[in-house]
């Protein structure tokens, strides 16, 4: 996966060539925007000081940057990654007694352990939903109750879907009956792949971030998309026509990001659990839901945030299937990714 948050282009290529220099005994490698002092107060309260964070524009330049010798402590990618980074060997098992809130973490984030052994090496510290976004003044409500949608001539042309291969694969499988990626079959990628070509000649364009869905929706180019859910709050603080669903029969998605314990840091491995404390901290979890982001300690989201706040951003509880992006195999991940870039290219 790409990336979760509101900053792309010239912003993330100038930040990733760049630290920000705090605490030097800690150095987090991570997405430019996570380094907001609200989403780990509990850090600077007991270290005194900000990490040191470095920042990259996506997951594949932080796993070569890592292969190639550079030496942070710990790492945020999103779960698709995990599964490649654990297989190269540049990780080390978190222990989970040390992870304060680890027996609060929902179940419906965590997954199986990504490892031939049964060690932990990923905690889900945010989350978010991916869902059927539309314009609410031109597509009627029972057009958008199926992912079918996707599929209605009366659309063509008006339609989008993300550049990214999770959630355009999160998409197919739950519109071809799949709910549990972890578990697809041969036969069942096929259908999901199939079901993409089909999608294919309908869409308008493929969009790569969620500044430019935005823009595409409140132009009135695009009606409908495959949307994340960051994308409902800021439409509606500018009162343009957007809706959000993610009751369709069919269901909708849960991408998951998180923490990994790198092998080589030079670091405090104390400081390490500290920061992962903090993240998951209750104190953590308005500031990172006012950005769109979940906090992946359930207690602390019930706790700490009301149900209205959570429809709001678009990460209310719902009664329809949830397709859970948890790590799976590295093979069928890279099956997935060649396959969609030849559906893209017309194949």
């Amino acid at each position: 996966m790409n990336t979760k948050t509101l900053l792309a282009g010239t912003a993330l290529a100038l930040m990733s060539t760049t630290a920000i220099a705090q605490d030097s005994g800690l150095l987090v490698l991570d997405y430019p925007g996570f380094e907001e002092p609200a989403y780990h107060t509990a850090y600077l309260e007991k270290n005194g000081d900000e990490p040191t964070f470095s920042f990259f524009g996506d997951e594949d330049e932080a796993f070569q940057k890592i292969r190639s010798g550079f030496q942070a402590d710990v790492a945020h990618i999103c779960a698709g990654s995990v599964t490649k980074w654990a297989e190269s060997g540049i990780l080390e098992e978190w222990d989970t007694a040390r992870i304060d809130a680890y027996a609060d973490l929902d179940t419906n984030l965590t997954g199986t352990d990504v490892s031939a052994s049964d060690g932990v090496y990923f905690i889900p510290t945010d989350f978010g939903s991916t869902a059927i976004g539309y314009n609410p003044d031109e597509v009627p409500a029972e057009d958008v109750a199926s992912l079918d949608v996707f599929k209605n001539p009366k659309y063509t042309g008006r339609m989008s879907l993300p550049d990214n291969v999770d959630d355009a694969y999160a998409l197919a499988y739950l519109a071809t009956g799949v709910d549990n990626w972890t578990e697809a079959t041969d036969a069942q990628f096929e259908a999901a792949s199939n079901w993409l070509r089909e999608v294919h000649p309908n869409l308008r364009t493929y969009w790569t971030d969620p500044a430019e869905l935005a823009q595409l929706m409140a132009s009135g180019e695009i009606l409908i998309s495959w949307a994340w859910n960051e994308t409902f709050p800021t439409m509606v603080a500018e009162k343009r026509p957007f809706a959000f669903q993610r009751t369709a029969k069919e269901g909708s998605s849960l991408w998951l990001c998180g923490y990994v314990n790198l092998k080589d840091g030079q670091g405090s491995e104390d400081k390490a659990y500290d920061y992962i404390n903090a993240m998951l901290a209750p104190s953590s979890a308005m500031p990172l839901l006012e950005n769109g982001f979940g906090t992946s300690n359930k207690a602390a989201l019930t706790s700490e945030i009301t149900e209205d706040e959570l429809k709001a951003a678009g990460l209310e509880p719902i009664d329809a299937p949830v397709l859970a992006q948890l790590p799976m195999s590295n093979e069928m991940r890279e099956r997935q990714a060649e396959t969609f870039e030849l559906i893209k290219a017309g194949f």
